[in-house]
């Protein structure tokens, strides 16, 4: 058996489709939600990571893909690594993030390398996923290029080689059902170092858009996340960790998901072919603000 923890998140409910059907009748998926539904072939369990007795979650499993986000995920590394040892898990695929290998200081970078020393320290089996940024995270312009087309970011300096959570899911589903992985780390990057505006240029290109890059403050990245319901201690320590794309390590791409996958790694445009109804156009976000006022 299989349990993928954080399955409803980006990149868990990308593992979850990568393995199935194959692995159809032997893959658990954990939730806090118990209105989440997942495809034919996952066993939902609904538990938390971080209250909920794990030892019945885990009973049977022998492959954990342990995702812990927020500002708990060394408390809830600890928890599952404690479990897993008394449930006799074979092997823990954990998702980290890239800074860890690089003397990154910041809170989420912290957290991260202590889960991942708890995981060392415990005698399972493990392989760590140290991803840079997701590509993903430009759906959260959507609302702003709707709006007026422009798009306000931090960091216009910082080229990152963003990836496709898809192809972290893919990694992490090879990595789960495969040997050879024991003891590996692998970083995880698309194929080209972009910047904010790079995206947002390629993004217009999809969309066949005039799309525009303006410079933000990073409190505004703050203020825009705790808008959205995150503690702003969080989104702080998030802010933190995009500003890591400065540095120059995070704009070299490696060939890690070639070398599990066997094939390359997405590009941008590639993932934003892939996305293009999640941008939706000024004209159907008029008609959305038409209806409402209509009611």
């Amino acid at each position: 058996m299989i349990l993928i923890t954080g399955a409803t998140g980006t990149v868990g409910s990308e593992v979850v489709k990568a393995l199935l059907p194959a692995q159809a009748g032997h893959l658990r998926v954990l939730t806090r939600d118990p209105g989440a539904v997942f495809p034919s072939g996952a066993q939902k369990v609904v538990a938390d990571v971080g209250s909920s007795n794990l030892t019945p979650v885990l009973d049977g499993v022998r492959a954990l893909f342990s995702i812990t986000p927020g500002l708990n995920i060394a408390e809830h590394d600890h928890r599952l690594v404690a479990a897993a040892q008394r449930a006799g898990v074979e092997r823990i695929v954990k998702l980290s993030v890239r800074n860890v290998g690089h003397d990154g200081a910041d809170p989420i970078t912290a957290l991260h390398r202590a889960g991942e020393e708890a995981i060392r320290d415990s005698g399972i089996g493990w392989t760590f996923l140290r991803p840079t940024a997701f590509m993903s995270n430009a759906l959260n312009w959507a609302g702003m290029i709707a709006a007026d087309q422009v798009v306000y970011a931090p960091f216009a300096a910082g080229r990152a080689a963003v990836v496709d959570p898809a192809d972290i899911a893919a990694v992490a589903a090879a990595c789960l059902t495969q040997d050879g992985h024991n003891h590996r780390v692998y970083e995880l990057t698309g194929p080209e170092p972009l910047s904010p505006a790079d995206q947002v240029a390629l993004l217009g290109e999809v969309l066949w858009r005039d799309l525009r890059y303006v410079e933000a403050d990073p409190a505004g990245m703050v203020a825009q996340m705790v808008s959205y319901g995150m503690p702003e201690e969080q989104a702080q320590a998030v802010t933190e960790l995009f500003r890591s794309t400065l540095e120059p390590y995070n704009s070299e791409p490696t060939g890690d998901v070639a070398a599990v996958t066997g094939r390359p790694a997405h590009s941008f445009t590639d993932w934003a072919k892939a996305h293009r109804a999640e941008f939706p156009s000024p004209e159907a976000v008029q008609d959305v603000a038409t209806i409402e006022e209509s009611r």
